[in-house]
């Protein structure tokens, strides 16, 4: 059995300081992270201009990956859908945009599918030791956004309801980049600062 400090090599946060804690305590953090999605989801402003409201989930989606490592940061995010699928309140709140599985079908389906993928891939990166620095923490959350962002325009361009890509460009990325960026500034501290707390 390796000890932390073995550990400290490798692995997320997660992985690092609860190895030896109950599977309990490990589905409690999942779910915490599922359920922080859905609060980040609620802070939602809705844009004028695009069927895309700007909310916090991408910090929390990518922050929960590289805390919860690749397989549970996936695995929260898992959750989160299929609450969402099952009806339960936790897409950002429209008036435009269909509930349950519908909203997987609209406009903003492609965002929301991706983000298992997006904690994966922060997750991924984190176990690899990218969450220790502030550079390459910002390395480890920008490859998660862009993945949201490939998706989201993606499903725009040309999924169930297609725009195009030019018009998906301009509903779904150029607006949100900006913000989006200072985000992952501002994400892409937490984990650095976490492990100098911790060691």
């Amino acid at each position: 059995m390796t000890s932390r400090v073995d550990r400290m090599a490798n692995g997320a946060l997660l992985q690092v300081f609860a190895a030896d804690l109950s599977p309990a305590i490990r589905a409690a953090a999942v779910l915490f992270v599922t359920v922080l999605t859905a609060i980040a989801a609620q802070v939602s402003i809705p844009l004028p201009f695009t069927p895309v409201p700007f909310t916090l989930q991408p910090m929390v989606v990518l922050l929960g990956g590289a805390a919860l490592g690749s397989r549970l940061g996936l695995t929260s995010q898992v959750l989160y859908l299929a609450a969402g699928i099952a009806g339960l309140p936790v897409f950002a709140a429209s008036p435009a945009l269909p509930p349950g599985v519908g909203r997987l079908l609209g406009p903003t389906g492609g965002y929301l599918m991706s983000y298992p993928f997006a904690a994966f891939i922060a997750g991924y990166l984190a176990e690899r030791g990218l969450d220790r620095h502030y550079l390459t923490s910002m390395i480890a959350m920008s490859a998660g956004l862009a993945l949201i962002f490939a998706c989201g325009v993606a499903w725009m361009a040309w999924g169930a309801t297609p725009i195009g890509l030019t018009a998906a460009l301009r509903a779904g990325l150029y607006p949100f980049l900006p913000a989006d960026i200072v985000k992952v500034f501002l994400a892409a501290t937490v984990l650095p600062f976490a492990w100098k707390g911790l060691k």
